[in-house]
């Protein structure tokens, strides 16, 4: 793995797609376990997470349903402390379990807004995979259930997640220089 340039950006590598990979496999297995026999309803959030996604989900040997929903929180190398969402939940998810697939948690912001608004739906419980996660970062209490990977607080491209809309079509996952 080389250096990449997003845009105006120079990025080193930090994840290869085998790594990657190996630790969906782990999450993949524990989920099949511990959710054997729920019936649970994925959520992928968009845009992000849908490499993420996709990858786990090959993995889900499980019954299982899987939906998505868009959310907007970045602008730049920054989180903008607001989320927007872009579009929203259609299933009904009252009585079921519920996983939401992150591909990132920093701030926890987004997420336990997610919690709230899913809530209100009454699902028997929620859940969250999540690639990586930045407990430097964390600005309130979040529970997650599978992580792949904790990170340092870096800004990080590839593998579903972007610098401005770019950079989320690379394999491997890179750290900013």
């Amino acid at each position: 793995m080389a250096t990449v340039q997003v845009k105006d950006k120079v990025f080193k590598p930090y994840l290869s797609e085998k790594q990657i990979l190996a630790k969906i496999d782990e999450l993949a297995q524990r989920i099949n376990r511990d959710l054997a026999g729920k019936n649970p309803l994925f959520v992928c959030v968009l845009n992000g997470a849908f490499m993420f996604a996709s990858d786990l989900m090959k993995k889900v040997t499980i019954d299982c349903e899987v939906s998505f929903i868009r959310l907007k929180s970045y602008h730049g190398t920054s989180s903008t402390g607001v989320t927007k969402e872009i579009l929203g939940l259609v299933d009904d998810i009252e009585g079921r379990t519920v996983v939401l697939i992150e591909d990132i948690v920093d701030t926890g912001r987004t997420l336990v807004g997610l919690y709230e608004s899913l809530n209100a739906f009454k699902p028997e419980s929620i859940r969250t995979a999540v690639l990586l996660y930045k407990p430097d970062a964390v600005e309130c209490e979040v529970s997650l259930d599978y992580v792949a990977f904790e990170i340092p607080n870096d800004f990080i491209v590839g593998y579903g997640l972007d610098y401005d809309g770019n950079g989320r079509n690379l394999n491997d996952i890179y750290v900013i220089c």
